[in-house]
């Protein structure tokens, strides 16, 4: 079988990939051929994440085992054909090509196609300019907006009364380590 995915990207809406590829191919070979198409080089962590109706992960396919402790099953790239995990025409994914920012590619099963095999992924289609493959992490950073209201201009209802007054203390004294 043959599976048709499309790509795309929310940072350049033009950017569009069309890849065909066999569905008993691995997602390192899937990876291999949108980075590719993409014009990114391959030596960057990424993952795949196969996601629910609301684009919410699911399941994560990495590139390589982080040695992290989990309960969950590890699926790594180059151990996982496209066909155990995917299987159903529409199917939402993403793949994330740049961890530092969380960028990525969602992508959709947009077809299925019985009966035929491919020996190597192929880029049917290709529109558009791909977004830059990382960008500066001092160019990622929201910017905070500077408040024009002034501490004074808040006033003292906003902090509270400026005077001390130690009888409301004093309440605080009268709690005992068996009341806690």
């Amino acid at each position: 079988m043959v599976y048709k995915f499309i790509v795309g990207s929310e940072e350049s809406e033009s950017f569009k990939l069309e890849i065909v590829i066999d569905a008993a191919d691995t997602f390192m070979r899937l990876r291999n051929a949108i980075l590719e198409a993409a014009g990114y080089s391959k030596d960057q962590m990424d993952s795949f994440f196969i996601c629910d109706d609301d684009w919410n992960n699911e399941k994560e396919i990495t590139y390589m085992d982080m040695g992290t402790d989990s309960d969950e099953d590890i699926w790594l790239m180059e151990d996982t054909p496209l066909e155990e995990l995917i299987e159903d025409e529409g199917q939402k994914l993403k793949f994330v090509f740049d961890y530092m920012t969380d960028r990525y590619f969602y992508m959709r099963l947009k077809e299925t196609m019985p009966g035929k095999s491919l020996v190597d992924p192929l880029c049917q289609r290709k529109e558009g300019k791909a977004p830059k493959e990382s960008i500066d992490i001092d160019e990622f950073v929201p910017v905070i907006p500077k408040v024009d209201t002034t501490i004074e201009e808040l006033g003292e209802e906003f902090y509270g009364d400026e005077e001390f007054n130690e009888e409301e203390l004093s309440e605080f004294d009268e709690i005992s380590s068996e009341d806690l």
